[in-house]
C-alpha cells in the first residue's frame, strides 16, 4: 500500500523551490513529478507545513449498533455460516453484505476457521 513521502524530503524540496529554483529543476533533482513540487509548495504557503494531509482513516463498522443482536445470534448457534447469519440479520431488518458480517465477526473475535471435525 502506498504511503506519504517523508517530511524531510518534502522540506528539502520546498526549501530549494523557495530559494528560487524552478519547479522542474527541483523535481528532476529529487526524482519526483513537477506537480508534486507545486502541491507541496502550495501547502507550505497555505498552512506553513509540508506534512501530508490525512491519509486513510477509520470507518465505523456497519454492525456496531447491532452488536448485542449479533452476539446473541452467534451464541445461539456458534458455527453457522456467514451467509446464514446475514440472512437472519436481514430478517431482523439489518441489511449488510456478507463481507461486512465477516469483518465484524473477525473484529469481535467471533470468527473461526472451519474444518470438517467441527461439523
Amino acid at each position: 500500500m502506498a504511503r506519504p513521502l517523508s517530511n524531510d524530503l518534502r522540506e528539502r524540496v520546498v526549501a530549494r523551490h523557495e530559494a528560487g529554483e524552478s519547479i522542474r529543476s527541483v523535481a528532476s533533482g529529487f526524482g519526483i513529478a513537477p506537480s508534486t513540487v507545486s502541491k507541496w509548495a502550495q501547502r507550505w504557503r497555505e498552512t506553513g507545513s509540508v506534512g501530508p494531509a490525512k491519509f486513510g482513516g477509520y470507518r465505523r463498522r456497519l454492525l456496531e449498533p447491532h452488536r448485542e443482536v449479533v452476539h446473541r445470534l452467534v451464541a445461539e448457534k456458534p458455527h453457522r455460516p456467514v451467509r446464514e447469519l446475514q440472512a437472519e440479520l436481514a430478517a431482523l431488518g439489518v441489511r449488510v453484505s456478507e463481507e461486512a458480517v465477516r469483518a465484524f465477526l473477525h473484529a469481535e473475535g467471533l470468527s473461526f476457521k472451519k474444518n470438517r471435525v467441527r461439523d
